[in-house]
């Protein structure tokens, strides 16, 4: 007990010298400095969230000095301390949908993954059907609230107009609602472009190649220009597919972000790949990604696994 006890007492006796590193977007940190004149290395990590429902009640009970970052229609972020004192520096990055929908519920729930692949005609037949449903639901009110200008327009990093004014060419750049809008190397920011008829990246196509560049060259030179304490080779840009929403989007992080399944084979695919992979088809203007057949990972709640996938594998036509 009294090995223990002195070994407690150490912590607070701890000076620091510096901060040698800060990984796991945030969530980690290791500092060097000194106890009793005696060089010290102190780790630091988060820990894990409770999963009793008692303790889970409390948990929003608790926060102190609630900061709100930004709300656009049911989307609401924070930074908040989980601290007892509105003194405690913010170590918490909250998200609000409110009202939340079934599909928010299935996204944010446990769930196996299944890898499929989509032909172009399993993409003409079912997937853009169900695409055109999404959109119709008012699911993009977010998106045009901030191209329309409604909303988070003190957040716009950067907007084009696209080149020599091509209005169909314009697209802006933005923090994601899931950046803590301070840590440089989980930076991550979203490219909406302004145009509506692209819903994702099977709507790109070889006659895009040229404005698909322009805009991976202006995002990267706005990024640099905003945090300069970023280079221009420690960008990684990506688009998501299926994406969380139908309006084309690049996602711009840090090379540094801790990789998660979002970042993953099956589900980013790397802007520059994607480019090059459009110059090398064959054929005129027109030729595109939905031309090709596109495999990646899907959940078993997503509404493309029950209404499509599911039923042509037990079809034993997947």
């Amino acid at each position: 007990m009294e090995e223990k006890t002195a070994s407690e007492a150490l912590v607070p006796l701890f000076k620091l010298d510096r901060l040698l590193n800060q990984d796991q977007g945030g969530r980690r940190i290791a500092l060097l400095g000194s106890i009793n004149d005696k060089p010290t290395l102190l780790t630091a990590e988060r820990a894990a969230f409770p999963s009793d429902i008692k303790t889970l009640e409390a948990f929003h009970k608790c926060l102190a000095d609630v900061k709100n970052l930004g709300t656009n229609d049911i989307y609401h972020w924070y930074l908040a301390s989980a601290g007892r004192s509105e003194d405690s520096p913010p170590d918490l990055k909250l998200n609000l949908i409110s009202p939340c929908t079934e599909k928010h519920i299935k996204k944010y729930s446990p769930q196996g993954v299944r890898i499929v692949t989509e032909s172009p005609q399993i993409y003409k037949d079912r997937v853009r059907p169900y695409i055109a449903k999404q959109r119709e639901e008012g699911r993009l009110d977010w998106v045009f609230n901030i191209l329309e200008g409604r909303k988070e327009q003190e957040d716009i990093i950067f907007r084009d107009a696209g080149q020599d004014g091509a209005k169909d060419e314009a697209f802006l750049l933005a923090p994601d609602l899931n950046w803590d809008r301070k840590t440089l190397t989980s930076l991550h920011l979203l490219a909406l472009v302004e145009r509506r008829d692209i819903w994702s990246l099977r709507d790109l196509k070889k006659a895009h190649v040229i404005w698909l560049k322009h805009m991976r060259e202006k995002i990267i030179e706005a990024t640099v220009k905003k945090y300069p304490e970023i280079d221009k080779d420690q960008l990684k840009l990506y688009m998501h597919y299926q994406p969380t929403f139908y309006h084309l989007h690049i996602h711009v992080v840090h090379v540094m972000l801790e990789p998660t399944s979002t970042q993953a084979i099956g589900k980013a695919f790397g802007l520059e790949n994607t480019v090059s992979q459009l110059e090398m088809m064959s054929g005129g203007p027109d030729v595109g990604m939905a031309d090709v057949s596109l495999t990646y990972t899907l959940g078993e709640s997503h509404d493309l696994w029950s209404e499509v996938y599911l039923p042509l594998k037990e079809g034993g036509e997947n």
